[in-house]
């Protein structure tokens, strides 16, 4: 058995919704079919699950901010805004967004042998300059 953690339902919806907006969202300003067809599909998805449609709308918009995504999330989260997501919720989900963008652009602690220094390198003349003087 697998000791991974199943993850929640609504995650699962969260990644779904996240998609499918995305792959609807043109790098400009979304023509009204274009968004008629997202907000459909993403009304399939979420349901009446306004909370999760807000979750995805601020992530993306915080996530994308002042990249060079941004335009194409905010069109995603336009989607999700009009297929019905709850506007009281989004702005704590814009700072959620934002927080874990700025911890993606950290790097990652792996163990206390990154952070010694690198050691010199040998090359073929400084490997010579040893080899004599240990002869000597």
């Amino acid at each position: 058995m697998s000791d991974r953690p199943v993850p929640h339902p609504d995650q699962l919806i969260v990644a779904r919704l996240t998609g499918a907006a995305q792959r609807h969202a043109p790098w400009r300003e979304p023509t009204e079919a274009e968004t008629a067809t997202a907000v459909e599909e993403l009304r399939e998805i979420a349901g009446d699950r306004g909370d999760l449609l807000a979750e995805v709308a601020g992530l993306l918009i915080g996530f994308y901010r002042g990249t060079m995504e941004e335009l194409k999330a905010q069109a995603a989260a336009q989607y999700c805004i009009v297929a019905g997501a709850d506007a009281d919720l989004i702005p704590r989900w814009i700072e959620v967004g934002r927080c874990r963008a700025a911890g993606a652009g950290q790097t990652p602690y792996t163990g206390p042998e990154a952070n010694e220094p690198e050691r010199p390198r040998r090359t073929a003349k400084r490997h010579k300059r040893l080899a004599s003087s240990w002869r000597r």
